[in-house]
This record gives structure tokens, sequence and C-alpha cells, in this order.
């Protein structure tokens, strides 16, 4: 890895010839803030023993209003007409054409502002394509069904707001083997942190923070995070400079207070500041498990080693073509005073591939670990976890099933035919409340012991409380961000194992009372 200063400065005197394109800045010299000087002096002058970029991947995370749009537009139009490719294909992405086409707009008021580039390059703004006709170089927006369309020679993509892609498709064919043919292609991916843990940007967002920490080793790939650490206080002034490079530049501080302001008073506002002032990755409006705290319950889960011992369950059916979920909850024993955890979920098998491509969610990847089971056909297939839950109650004992009393039916008259004990479970306050408290107290205790299960992870992940007047809280199915199934099975089998083991006499709730958090 070497440092070639001639290249770094003639990509920073390219930008500094173009104008800003927005506001008070408009017409000004894009001169480049300190940490937008450093990518690209970095990104562009560092090359290999042969002269050509080291990186061919740059990951630009930064809170909005800190002008990415402007700096995306500087390096296509970089690679579109200073790079030196002969016929270079540059690439704008984004979640959809319009998305896309705010970087292009700059790029395009960026040429009309340079007489320089006026008279080379020409516009087909009917196609959203800028040609360079000096090399026969051009840079375009695609629109969101051109990724069907194989065959790209890439030299440049520059991703806008890369945490809102739907799914990771457009990304895997434009970065997968698209810029072989070329010398030095670069995938400028630059974009605000979002709230879906399960996309590619999280995943790319992972990989730049494994590098950054030194977990994990990539040549080709440079990685930018401005952020906020998790648990830096997030009214720090200090905190917002240092995870805004571009505060009091493109950003005025006072608008950042007045935001501030208006998310203290307004939890439901918190996370969106958190999101956007702050590029932290944030889940749901209005938080309830603290996600450090469930993950740090993740102890070991051995079913071997659970074999003959007593449990509960609760069984969430949902609908014929949604998830269905049953978990097992084993009380503590004496030498272990944890609750063990076994979750099992099933999903139609041949609705698997549309329900990935549809929720955004990789059921496909939980299938092929072992965490999510399927049934035959397009429909949940009742008889099959009937059967599974016959095979578990020989390993186990299972005391008692509890069960949505909304739920099939059928399916309950059946498992009480097989001699199981099943206990329909309301989903109001009366009867969620006590179990979901007592659930939120043994996972800040650490008494849970979930193995870290990928599914009931994410679907703790998504819960939203709805509470009531005199503080009784609920899962809310309709306002959770995503599926909360496995999570409200738990809570039901939770209920049942206290109520019955909690106090062999009495129930621990008869005991303390209710808790109120």
């Amino acid at each position: 890895m070497f440092f070639d200063q001639d290249k770094a400065e003639r990509a920073v005197k390219f930008i500094s010839l173009l104008n800003h394109t927005k506001g008070v800045w408009y017409g000004q010299p894009f001169e480049l803030l300190p940490w937008q000087d450093k990518i690209i002096r970095d990104v562009f002058g560092t090359v290999k023993e042969d002269g050509y970029r080291q990186y061919n991947t740059a990951y630009v995370e930064v809170p909005k209003k800190n002008g990415k749009s402007e700096l995306a537009a500087a390096v296509a139009l970089y690679l579109t007409c200073g790079d030196g490719e002969w016929g270079a294909e540059v690439y704008g992405c984004a979640a959809d054409r319009q998305q896309a086409s705010i970087v292009f707009d700059v790029a395009v008021d960026m040429v009309e502002q340079s007489p320089a580039l006026k008279k080379r390059i020409k516009p087909v703004l009917s196609r959203k394509r800028l040609v360079y006709m000096p090399t026969g170089s051009f840079y375009q927006v695609l629109s969101s069904e051109a990724y069907t369309k194989h065959g790209f020679n890439v030299h440049g993509v520059v991703f806008d707001e890369l945490h809102a892609q739907p799914n990771r498709q457009l990304y895997d064919v434009m970065t997968k083997g698209s810029g072989d043919a070329r010398m030095q292609p670069l995938f400028f991916l630059i974009t605000t942190a979002g709230t879906d843990r399960n996309s590619i940007c999280f995943e790319v967002h992972q990989k730049a923070e494994d590098i950054l920490r030194g977990k994990r080793m990539d040549p080709t790939f440079y990685p930018v995070i401005y952020g906020i650490e998790e648990g830096e206080d997030w009214g720090d002034e200090k905190v917002w400079y240092r995870v805004n490079p571009s505060l009091d530049h493109t950003i005025d501080i006072e608008k950042v207070r007045a935001a501030y302001t208006s998310a203290k008073e307004n939890p439901a506002e918190e996370n969106l500041f958190r999101q956007l002032r702050l590029n932290q990755w944030v889940k749901q409006s209005v938080r309830w498990m603290p996600m450090e705290t469930w993950e740090k319950c993740n102890h070991p889960v051995d079913p071997e080693r659970l074999k003959g011992r007593v449990c509960y369950g609760g069984l969430d059916l949902s609908s014929s073509i949604d998830i269905t979920a049953f978990v097992l909850v084993f009380p503590p024993v004496e030498d272990d005073g944890k609750y063990y955890v076994l979750p099992y979920f099933w999903l139609p098998e041949e609705t698997l591939e549309l329900r990935v491509r549809r929720d955004h969610v990789p059921y496909d990847v939980w299938k092929q670990q072992g965490y999510l089971l399927t049934t035959e056909g397009n429909v949940i297939h009742y008889g099959f976890i009937e059967k599974f839950i016959e095979d578990l109650n020989t390993r186990y004992h299972i005391k008692e099933i509890a069960f949505d009393r909304w739920g099939a039916v059928q399916m309950v008259q059946n498992l009480e035919g097989a001699g199981f004990t099943v206990v329909p479970f309301g989903q109001g306050y009366k009867d969620m409340s006590p179990p979901t408290k007592e659930l939120m107290k043994l996972t800040l205790e650490g008494k849970i012991a979930h193995g870290g299960h990928p599914v009931l992870s994410w679907m703790m992940d998504n819960i939203h409380i709805r509470t009531d007047p005199a503080g009784n809280i609920k899962p809310d199915k309709a306002k959770s961000t995503e599926k909360i199934d496995g999570a409200v099975a738990m809570i039901m089998a939770l209920d049942r194992c206290i109520r019955n083991e909690g106090n062999r006499d009495n129930s621990i709730y008869d005991e303390r009372g209710l808790l109120i958090l």
C-alpha cells in the first residue's frame, strides 16, 4: 500500500473547481471540509504497487445535512470526467429513481456552473445521463428495475442512502463482479444510519465497524463512520460536534438544539434524533427492551442438558400463512437460578422465498442455520407442528401450554386429545401485563437464558409496548415494527411457569404483588 500525493491532489483539485448548488453556498467553490478532504485523498491517493487504487469500496456513514449529496455528486463527476478511464460507466443508485436523482440533479447543476465541463458534457436528461464526450464515459441514474438487466461494465457506483435499499439485489448486482473488467472500479457508498438490522446496509455497516476496530481485515475496503457510541450522552453538544463533522458549516447548531429539545419532550422523537442527527442505528420509535441487556442474557442453552426437565409452553399460531411460534420456558433449579428458553418457529415452505423478498427478513438464512423450520405447502401444516410438540414431550416434561384464546381451536383440541394441559391465555392487559413486566425484570437481572437465538432476538427487538392509564403494559402487535409472535409465546409460557413454579403453593405474583416498571 502506497500513497500517491499527485493522484490525491488531482482529485481534490478537480472537486475544488466545482461549485456548491444549495442555499447560501450556491455558486461558491466546493472547498472540501477537513473530513471530506481526508476521504477524497485517502480513497483516490492510496494505491497498490501497480499504481492502481487500493480501495474499491468506500463506506461513508454520516448524519443528515452534513453534505452527503454534494460530496457524492462530486465523486460521481470525478469518476466520469477526471479519472482517466476510457468509456467509464458510472451509475447512481438509491432506493428508487427519485432518490438516486437527488445526487444526479446536484451533478447536473455543478456541470451547469462549470464552463469547462459544460462544453465537454452532453446531458441526456430524459435518460438521467451525463455523457463526457472526450472519453465516451457517462454517469447515469439507474431505475429501480435496472438491476435485472445484467451486463454492466462498472467503473464507478455511487450508492446514496444505502440504508433505504429494500433488499440486497441491486447492491449485489452492482458490486459483485460488475467491475471485473476495470482496473480500479470504485463503489462509493454514502448513507445515514438506518433502522433495519437485517438490511444489506447494516451488513456493510458491521463490516466497516469490524475493520475500524481491528476485528477484521480487508485492504480494499475504506470505512468511515461518524456516529454516537453506545452509552454516550445523546444530549452532550460535544458529542454532536464529534459526530457531525460539518456542524457550524452546513448545519446550524441552533437547529440541532431545537430538534434535541423536541426529542427530549417527546420520547417518540428520540430515536429519530439519534438516527438522523447522531447517526445511531435504532430499531423503533419507542423502545421497550434494551437490546444490549437482552444480548447479555446470551447464556448457552443446551437442549440435551434440559432433557427430562419440567417446562411450560407458549403457542402463538398467528395465521395459517404467517409465523407460528412455540416457546418452552424451563423454571430455575436449585443450582441454577436462570429461566432457560427454547423457541421454535415455522413458516410455510412454498412461501419462504416470497417472504424473504417481501419482508426483507433473512428467513432463508435462519432456516439454513436451523433456527427456523418449515412445513410443506403454502400454509402452515398444523398437524406437523402438533406431532413436533408431541415429540418434544418425550424429551421434556411439558406441564402446560398457554395459547391465545382466539387461536386455532382444532389444534388446541388435538393437543388436549394427546394428553396436554392446554390453557387459554388472554391478550389484554389483565393477563399480559404481569409476565411482560416480569420478563423485563428477569432480563435486567440476567436470569433469562436464551442462547442468542436470532429469530427470538429479532422479535424482542421489534416489540412496541402499549400502556393503559393504570400503568399496565402489553406487547402491541399492530404497532410493533415487525413480527413479535415468539416474544408473545415466551411471555405466555413464562406466566404459566411463574404461576406454577415461582412458589410451589402460591404464585410469585401473589407473593410480592405486581411489579410497576
